[in-house]
């Protein structure tokens, strides 16, 4: 190339980073996306992913592989993208995830996370501390509104549903519903993951059973006198419930998240034969969620992660690990479930959303009115 093509070059070059820097048709290479609250806002998603390989690298903390299926997602994205991608910790809990960012302020190191998938209680908590940055993604309109920020600092991934998991080998009649659960027949077969009193998972089995018992989100004291019922009738098996217990036939019917449950009837491979059902009612979910870290190293990649895992592909990568992806209603409503993936993962249509203002108060409520109410000591078995 002659000399005098180079200054052309070279012209051409400057008048596009000129008109970047103006506010022209740009964005991407050389902008600061730590502001930036869409993809629209940051010059679209072209510009996006140009600046996120700019940066090369985005930086995850807590997602083991055999969770929701995270490995096949991070491989994913390195595929899709050509970024690499930085793992911390994935063992850490929400709490260690949150304590990561503030501990990295002001460090732009590989020990500074870009993004964290927390508990729904960290959501509202890291926004109120200032740890988490606004972004909306791309398919926003398609998450619900009751399981996301208004203003885009933390949104709903995934979430589970509490399901019945059944041995067939001891139960020939499957329950289908909440109410079933009253019928004799099954007389000291019907369990809980959890002590209703310390176990989030069993507090939100009882809150459950209140919205099929007259109860609603602002009123878990029906879902206490259910179990009050259960225990009476002497359906209630006062043991906390797991795969050993379940394989033994002594709490043959136990109440958990339907994706533990899945994964459950995967491991025993038929070995009692798993039944996993979502009841006809009162379809309960609890959620995690996901946010952009304020102090991201990598603040483009940061925000195209978000773009892929709110994608159409990255939320059936979740799927395929048994997690309900918070977009699965649109994405049933538009047929984009492979029939195969369909099958395997039960229709969970019409799960409400308890808010975090909700689930405190069931919680107190169930927690101190358990030993009162229902009246039994739930114990680890043996």
């Amino acid at each position: 190339m002659s000399r005098n093509l180079h200054k052309i070059a070279a012209l051409i070059a400057l008048a596009a980073l000129t008109l970047t820097a103006c506010g022209g048709a740009g964005g991407g290479v050389g902008q600061d996306f730590s502001k930036v609250t869409s993809a629209a806002a940051g010059g679209g998603m072209d510009a996006l992913v140009a600046a996120a390989k700019a940066e090369g690298t985005v930086t995850t903390i807590a997602l083991p592989h055999d969770w929701c299926n995270y490995g096949e997602v991070i491989e994913g994205f390195k595929a899709k993208y050509g970024l690499q991608v930085n793992e911390l910790d994935p063992n850490a809990g929400s709490g260690d995830e949150i304590e990561a960012i503030k501990a990295n302020k002001e460090s732009k190191g590989p020990q500074a996370p870009d993004v964290i998938d927390v508990g729904l209680s960290f959501g509202p908590s890291s926004k109120a501390e200032g740890l988490i940055a606004s972004y909306k993604v791309s398919t926003w309109d398609t998450i619900p509104a009751d399981v996301k920020d208004a203003e885009g600092y933390w949104y709903g991934d995934y979430y589970g549903v509490l399901a019945l998991q059944v041995n067939a080998d001891v139960v020939p009649n499957i329950p289908q519903d909440w109410s079933d659960l009253l019928k004799e027949e099954y007389k000291g077969q019907v369990s809980l993951a959890g002590d209703p009193r310390t176990s989030n998972q069993a507090i939100l089995s009882v809150y459950a059973a209140a919205l099929a018992n007259g109860g609603s989100l602002d009123n878990a004291q029906p879902g206490l006198e259910f179990w009050a019922k259960i225990n009476s009738l002497g359906n209630f098996v006062p043991v906390i419930a797991d795969a050993g217990t379940f394989a033994r036939g002594e709490t043959p019917i136990i109440i958990q998240w339907d994706y533990l449950a899945l994964g459950n009837r995967d491991s025993l491979a038929g070995n009692p034969p798993v039944e996993v059902v979502i009841p006809k009612t009162a379809r309960l979910a609890g959620i995690y969620v996901q946010a952009v870290s304020a102090y991201a190293p990598h603040p483009a990649a940061a925000r195209l992660w978000m773009e892929w895992l709110y994608s159409d592909e990255g939320q059936l990568l979740w799927m395929k690990g048994y997690c309900h992806p918070i977009r699965e209603a649109d994405l049933r409503a538009r047929g984009m479930i492979p029939a195969d993936l369909s099958a395997k993962i039960p229709d969970v249509s019409g799960a409400v959303f308890p808010s975090l203002d909700q689930q405190n108060t069931a919680k107190k409520l169930i927690t101190e009115g358990w030993n009162t109410v229902v009246g039994v000591d739930v114990q680890k078995a043996p």
